[in-house]
């Protein structure tokens, strides 16, 4: 097919893969990828080889099975209206209610006491779904062979080539029975199509597949709490109707589409494995060397290798760590040898920091603590720059938390916002939906934590440990469950440098997190950081550089994502082209 030759220039990511075999679906049973088999088969246009004869077949021997008491006469359903239906079909196929051509229904009611832990294997919709999938499921309800024996004779009982349907929650999920099967389902939560008039089992599946089914039972199928597909519901639906013939003919084409799909979705996931690999393996490099062939080398391959966005994280990752441990402004001090030492050096800077703190406690603004742990020669990660020096994160800043009491939800005037990591957003706090406490408690917190402007909110709790923002102006509020990176002096510690050191140490964090359902980092772990100090010439040529960086990391991301929408374009305009959709 000419469809085949366009993809073998696509790269398919998984995303794309999935939204391709949804397009070659929905194509499927619109009959556009079968023309040419219609050409070849002129005779299923009309005649007794087409659907129409086909739907008066079964008509018949509905008919001929209510006649015999074999199954019950049901109210006629009303004809397709003109509405109803959302495209022109091939000639030789016919629309028609999914009920006349065949039976649907479910279980008799199977009640929780009648489970038993072996026995027949009994289906819920969580089941059909894994069946669905995987073609197996590891079951654990089961009823008896005699209770089995019992439900058969009066309800509908899987056989061979019957379609299961999930009826609530993930809703029309289509399982096809296969031979030797014997199982039973819950009613209400799985309905079955009996296949009775021998249709090709993997055309109806086909069809409960497609776009145009999950649309068609997304519009009148919501339930109070859960999506719901109802038996009445089901029998409504218009089904898409060809010739027996044509049924696997287009089934045939679509597998062998699936294939090409998949192939191509492997390579691409191949590619970028190797991508990711390479773009690690350059990026441990660089960290662990940081010469000047190392970084030209990174830098030669930005755009072929650094096209995927976790290479672009990994990246970003590097960077940072690179910037806090000196890598990327050793060409700075190379130049600006007086800048780093002696009065100008960190340990210089760090000794007008302990200054201030003695200053500030004398003046009450901030409370005497205990002095941190020294620093053991153990705990010394790799060696810093000269004019650098290793300290407590605490030594250099104050760090705080907001309270992790719960108060008084406080509407109205005179009320004030307490602020948690939820309410961090795209980088920002917003306000409009964090909770409102009372000006007594609002007074209570921020004499703990008095949140000023360049202070950084540090999320200490939960799946989104290390989240962060600047607060940008002053603003009345307090914090909960949050961290405070407050400032001693700005004039010997940079803002812009401490949100360097504070997204460098929340990838580490996330990881040493403690605890189970909320893990969470401790204040005393976060004071007791160790903190790489430059001195402040070179923090100003830190965050210059990381700046220059992150604006090509940006750009990066900017290009994959333009890429993704240009190739999905791309791949739908490709299909229109060859199928004319």
């Amino acid at each position: 097919m000419q469809l085949i030759k366009y993809f073998h220039e696509l790269s398919l990511h998984p995303k794309n893969a999935k939204e391709l075999k949804g397009l070659i679906l929905q194509l499927a049973v619109q009959g556009k990828l079968t023309r040419d088999f219609r050409l070849c088969h002129p005779e299923l246009r009309e005649g007794p080889h087409s659907a129409s004869a086909l739907l008066d077949q079964i008509k018949a021997e509905k008919k001929q099975l209510i006649k015999e008491k074999k199954i019950k006469k049901e109210k006629p359903l009303p004809a397709i209206s003109p509405e109803e239906i959302p495209f022109d079909l091939p000639e030789g196929w016919v629309w028609c209610r999914l009920n006349d051509i065949g039976i649907i229904g479910s279980s008799m009611r199977v009640h929780q006491s009648d489970w038993r832990e072996d026995g027949v294997p009994f289906y819920r919709a969580r089941e059909i779904v894994k069946l669905s999938k995987y073609g197996k499921v590891d079951n654990e309800l089961f009823i008896s062979n005699d209770h089995f024996e019992k439900v058969r004779h009066n309800s509908l009982v899987p056989e061979v080539n019957d379609i299961m349907l999930t009826g609530v929650g993930t809703i029309g999920v289509p399982y096809v029975v296969q031979s030797g099967e014997k199982f039973y389902y819950k009613d209400a939560s799985v309905l079955i199509f009996k296949n009775l008039f021998s249709f090709y089992p993997y055309y109806l599946e086909l069809f409960f597949r497609s776009l145009y089914w999950s649309e068609a039972i997304h519009k009148e199928s919501m339930g109070t709490t859960v999506h719901t597909l109802t038996i009445s519901r089901a029998k409504f639906i218009p089904f898409i109707l060809p010739s027996i013939l044509e049924q696997e003919a287009i089934v045939e084409t679509v597998n062998q589409l699936f294939k090409e799909v998949e192939q191509l979705e492997q390579l691409t996931v191949e590619r970028i494995q190797l991508k990711e690999q390479f773009a690690t393996s350059a990026l441990n490099q660089l960290a662990s060397n940081n010469t000047a062939r190392e970084w030209a080398f990174v830098q030669e391959h930005f755009h072929p290798f650094f096209n995927h966005q976790p290479n672009i994280k990994k990246l970003r990752e590097t960077i940072l760590q690179l910037a806090v441990q000196g890598k990327l402004t050793s060409d700075f001090r190379a130049s600006h040898p007086g800048l780093c030492t002696g009065s100008n050096s960190a340990s210089a800077l760090l000794d007008q920091i302990k200054a201030e703190k003695v200053r500030l406690v004398k003046e009450k603004k901030i409370k005497k603590e205990n002095p941190l742990p020294a620093i053991t020669p153990e705990e010394i990660p790799y060696e810093l720059p000269e004019g650098w020096v290793w300290c407590r994160f605490h030594n250099v800043f104050d760090i705080r938390d907001g309270t992790h009491d719960s108060p008084k939800n406080i509407d109205g005037d005179g009320s004030f916002p307490l602020v948690t990591s939820k309410d961090f957003k795209n980088g920002k706090i917003d306000f409009s939906n964090a909770k409102r406490i009372s000006k007594h408690d609002y007074i209570k917190i921020i004499q703990r934590s008095f949140v000023e402007k360049d202070d950084i909110l540090f999320s200490m709790i939960g799946g989104n440990i290390g989240n962060q923002v600047v607060v940008e102006s002053f603003t009345d509020f307090a914090i909960k469950n949050v961290a405070l990176f407050k400032y001693i002096n700005k004039e010997v510690s940079l803002p812009d440098f401490l949100k360097i050191y504070s997204r460098h140490i929340a990838y580490t964090l996330q990881y040493q997190a403690v605890g189970g359902a909320q893990p969470f980092v401790s204040l005393t772990n976060l004071r007791n950081l160790l903190f790489p100090f430059p001195p402040i010439a070179e923090q100003k040529a830190i965050v210059e550089t990381v700046n220059r960086l992150m604006t090509l990391c940006d750009q990066l991301e900017q290009e994959v994502q333009l890429g993704e929408v240009l190739m999905e374009q791309w791949m739908k305009g490709v299909l229109r082209e060859v199928l004319g959709v």
